[in-house]
């Protein structure tokens, strides 16, 4: 596999995005949909921001209160017994989860595409129950002239993915949730197939263990039935414990092409590919049987949460995938790879 990192990674880290507030700090900037707007390169990124903390003997995280409409600071003691800080990402205390930090969407612009103005103010944040500890990890799907934002909500009611559209990235339309819980990792065709719009989700099963990827159709973006397992697990492989779609899919000669994201037993994150038939998108073609794309650079390999690397977003222009991804769960940066190499790493 031919691919380029660019000398400029990460293109994007915390040291760039200004937060929300002043008593807030950005520990990441990763996970970013990916669109072309009048001449630009467009990225929605997931900013994630917690409380500056001056009390080493607590750890402080934030919520939106749905009922007073704002987002107010939890402070949970470092010694007591019940709070579980195991998982960087978590706060475990009662049986009750909550996050070490909250997200919201901002925008980011870019002539060059790697060099990006950031929007001073979130574009897009928690506004209800379904959001309490906030949004995350957009696509941006693209169907005729609408743009169509697909997102992760985070609540104690469990995770959903809500949509979002707009046609200039200034004005939005909420649409709600699409995805009731738990489900995930949903990315949304960009032109219907027998008049029918097709998306992929990544529901979890709690009793069973399962992450599967699932298609769903659907007559209208909102209303979403006849859901069709997809692919599973790999025992042994690099995508043996979870899986979800990474990228919007895009249409190639011999199909559709899903750059899609897994993980192994060491919650290592690597990104590979999958081919679906082109009229009938829930029948596979041909699946990567390696990673096309696996953390090894120092930026990839350490962060918040280590070795991962995870799209939401690419362009595919003069047949080279222009890849987004976040890095360790903390910045974002840019890589180049061949179609034609993708597509070699697949096996019928």
């Amino acid at each position: 596999m031919t691919t380029f990192r660019a000398p400029e990674n990460p293109i994007l880290g915390p040291a760039d995005v200004k937060p929300s507030r002043e008593d807030f700090e950005v520990i990441g900037v990763f996970n970013a949909g990916v669109a072309r707007y009048d001449g630009e390169v467009i990225l929605l990124l997931r900013v994630a921001e917690r409380p500056i903390n001056d009390d080493p003997q607590h750890v402080l995280t934030a919520v939106f209160d749905a009922e007073q409409q704002q987002v107010v600071t939890k402070s949970f003691a470092n010694r007591d017994p019940e709070n579980d800080f195991s998982d960087p990402r978590l706060i475990v205390r009662s049986g009750q989860t909550y996050l070490t930090s909250i997200s919201h969407l901002r925008l980011a612009r870019s002539r060059d595409g790697v060099h990006f103005d950031i929007d001073d103010q979130p574009t897009l944040a928690a506004v209800n129950e379904y959001e309490t500890f906030g949004v995350e990890d957009p696509r941006v799907t693209k169907i005729d002239e609408t743009y169509y934002i697909q997102y992760v909500a985070v609540a104690p009611r469990g995770v959903t993915t809500c949509l979002v559209s707009t046609r200039d990235f200034r004005s939005y339309e909420r649409q709600g949730v699409i995805f009731h819980p738990e489900n995930k990792d949903v990315a949304i065709f960009p032109e219907r197939i027998d008049g029918k719009y097709y998306a992929l989700h990544r529901p979890h099963s709690p009793l069973f263990g399962k992450n599967d990827m699932w298609i769903a159709e659907s007559p209208d973006l909102n209303y979403w039935g006849n859901h069709r397992h997809l692919m599973g697990l790999r025992d042994g492989l690099w995508d043996e414990t979870r899986i979800g779609a990474g990228a919007v899919p895009f249409r190639i000669d011999e199909g559709w092409l899903e750059i899609y994201h897994g993980a192994d037993r060491r919650s290592r994150y690597c990104l590979g590919a999958v081919l679906l038939d082109a009229q009938s998108p829930w029948k596979i073609l041909a699946r990567s049987a390696s990673p096309i794309f696996e953390p090894e650079m120092p930026y990839e390999q350490a962060g918040f949460f280590g070795h991962v690397v995870f799209t939401c977003g690419l362009l595919l222009e003069n047949n080279i995938l222009r890849l987004y991804y976040g890095a360790a769960d903390s910045v974002i940066c840019y890589a180049e790879l061949p179609l034609a190499d993708v597509m070699a790493t697949l096996n019928g």
